[in-house]
Formats: C-alpha cells, sequence, structure tokens
C-alpha cells in the first residue's frame, strides 16, 4: 500500500508543476498518459481527456466509472507561494490543484490499479478510469464529449474534495439574462420610458420570491441577481437594463423547470445561456451510497458543481481534501489524507458486489 501512497504524492507533484487550466492541460495530460502507459495501462485519449477500461470488459456486466479533472482555475493573486512549486511542509502538499482535484485523480487511478491487477473474485462488475478536462468552466472538451464513446455506465464516483464523505445531491447552474426594454430620452425633459424602472419590479420579485420545494439535502433552490448594467450618460433615459441572474437550483426542480417559472413571473426579456448543468442526486437505497453508510460515512448534499452535472447516470461525489480549500489561495492537500482516501476506496469497491439489491 505505502508504494501505491508514494507513487500519487510523486504523481501529484508533477501535476502541479505543470499549469493546467482549463482549456490548456495538454503539457498535464501528455505527463499523465506517459505515467499510465510505463505503469503498463493503455489509456485512449480525446484531447486533453484520458480513459482506461479493464482488460477484461464484459458488456454482460455494470459497469462502475471513476471519474476526475485534470484542469485547475487560476492561481489567485493572494497566493504567497508559489502555485507551481509543489512543497510538502507539516505533512501537507502545498500546489495550485492539489486539493481540487489532484487528489483524487491520483489516488483513483491507484485504486484503478490495485483492483484491476487482482483476480476478479466476488467483484460482479467493471471498472473505467477517466480523467476529464475543463472540468471548472464546464467546457464541451470535456466530459460531455467523452461519455458518447464510453460504453453503458451503471453508476460513478467523482473524486472531488468531499473528506471522503458521501456527496449523494449536488446543485445545478443555470445563468440567465435578463433584458428590459425602454426607450431613450432627454432626462431634462422627461421624456422616454426608463428601462431600469421597467427593470425595478423584476428585481423585487426575483429577491422576494422563494421556490416552495426545499431539499432536505441542500435546501431551496437559490436566485440571486448578480450583475446590472444600464445607462451611457447622466442626461439620457436608458432604453436598456441589462442583468444576470444566477440560479442554483435543488433536486426537486429542473433548470427548464425554475426557468419557465420565472418568466412567466417576470416582464424582461429573458434568456438561459445554458441548461445543461443539472441537480443531480443519488438514492439513498443505491446499493453504492448503502455500503458507503455500512462503513460509517455520512451522506450529505453539496453546494458546489462538478462534471456530475453532466452525468445522465447515477453518481456520487467522494474523495480526499475538503472543498474549502478548493479554488483558494495556498491550496493543499494533507499526506494522511492521500492514504486514509486510498484505503477507504478500496474497502469500498474491493471485491464487493456492489449492484446487487
Amino acid at each position: 500500500m505505502k508504494q501505491y501512497t508514494d507513487e500519487s504524492i510523486q504523481l501529484l507533484k508533477a501535476l502541479i508543476a505543470i499549469p493546467r487550466t482549463s482549456r490548456g492541460e495538454k503539457m498535464a495530460a501528455d505527463a499523465l498518459q506517459n505515467y499510465m502507459t510505463n505503469c503498463g495501462l493503455h489509456p485512449r485519449r480525446e484531447g486533453n481527456n484520458l480513459w482506461v477500461m479493464e482488460n477484461d470488459y464484459s458488456d454482460k456486466r455494470p459497469t462502475l466509472l471513476l471519474n476526475a479533472h485534470i484542469d485547475t482555475v487560476k492561481p489567485v493573486e493572494s497566493w504567497m507561494r508559489n502555485p507551481y512549486m509543489p512543497q510538502i511542509e507539516d505533512g501537507k502538499l502545498y500546489g495550485i490543484g492539489s486539493n481540487d482535484d489532484g487528489a483524487g485523480l491520483v489516488t483513483l487511478l491507484q485504486v484503478f490499479r490495485i483492483i484491476t491487477s487482482k483476480p476478479r473474485g466476488k467483484r460482479s462488475y467493471n471498472l473505467i478510469f477517466l480523467v476529464s478536462a475543463e472540468e471548472e468552466v464546464s467546457g464541451t472538451g470535456g466530459i460531455s464529449s467523452i461519455l458518447p464513446m464510453l460504453p453503458p455506465i451503471a453508476v460513478a464516483i467523482v473524486g472531488e474534495p468531499t473528506g471522503m464523505q458521501p456527496a449523494i445531491a449536488e446543485r445545478g447552474l443555470m445563468v440567465i439574462d435578463g433584458h428590459a426594454h425602454g426607450k431613450s430620452g432627454h432626462a431634462a425633459r422627461n421624456e422616454g420610458i426608463n428601462a431600469i424602472y421597467k427593470a425595478l419590479d423584476d428585481l423585487l420579485w426575483l429577491r422576494d420570491y422563494r421556490f416552495e420545494r426545499i431539499s432536505d439535502l441542500l435546501g431551496p433552490t437559490k436566485v440571486s441577481v448578480t450583475v446590472i448594467q444600464s445607462g451611457t450618460q447622466h442626461n439620457v433615459v436608458p432604453d436598456d437594463c441589462h442583468f444576470i441572474i444566477d440560479v442554483r437550483t435543488n433536486e426537486l426542480y429542473t433548470n427548464e423547470e425554475v426557468f419557465d417559472f420565472i418568466d412567466k413571473h417576470t416582464k424582461s426579456e429573458l434568456k438561459a445561456r445554458s441548461f445543461r448543468l443539472g441537480s443531480s442526486s443519488i438514492s439513498t437505497s443505491h446499493p453504492l451510497v448503502r455500503r458507503c453508510m455500512e462503513m460509517g460515512m455520512k451522506p450529505f448534499g453539496s453546494p458546489t458543481l462538478s462534471d456530475q452535472a453532466l452525468m445522465p447516470f447515477p453518481s456520487l461525489k467522494l474523495g480526499p481534501g475538503e472543498s474549502a480549500r478548493s479554488h483558494s489561495a495556498d491550496e493543499y492537500i494533507c499526506l494522511s489524507e492521500l492514504e486514509d482516501a486510498l484505503s477507504i476506496y478500496l474497502e469500498l469497491l474491493d471485491g464487493m458486489d456492489l449492484f446487487e439489491q
């Protein structure tokens, strides 16, 4: 076990040293592809995405997908360390993407290696390991471009930082552009129709309305107006008021349903940028979730978005690290978290029939 933990640490250090912001992951994907090949794996590649299927894959068995993403956000200016210089200090490995999602990536890769190198035994499912790109920007060149190339997936584990507790639901995201239209005129003569005033009623409704369905895991669907732009100069009545609405859906609503409801109750012209990032959830009765609970884990709902939003099959997030460290200055992962995650994943997956009802 120590060998695999040590390899995880060395691989993560190598990845930290390679800039890999979303859509710029090529060098990191090259390095990871070389590592996997040297380990005797034969990954397929599309763009900056890599995946590998176990050798004795059979379409007669259900398939479990292990997924993590290779990309990071850009480092914030408040970093006190060089974000691309991996440093170990007091049992912590510092560096960009160490927590989100490097730790999950390197650990799940070792889990795939360990499990698929053993006799199948009682394990009645296939394993696929997928490293996806563009997760931080929900890009079309990421996981959504790869899933059609994979065989049917029964369930997935997404290695996002959750403190190794299963996130069985996560919020969706929808961004809406609103335009209130007026008519320009000279402010001194009280001419025109002020688009800002036309937008006010809609803004107040958006501020005050509360969606009725409240999730036990995620709480209420949240709607926030986050940007407003209008006017060109002080003496011209504005003929357009543009505002942006940030919507975070719970698993009890689809993005389309929320958009239609908001559109019905407002007068401004609304357009959703996308409906593709919906909320996701997996039942507590699913064998994988039941197995997590048998091991003492506590399911919860996650407010953060991941590649789960693009998975049309059951999935949960389970990974080393803490979500609060993600996208933060001086990001780190504890070495003990890597070691513990490897043991927990193996206990959860190795030899278990996760699809027995």
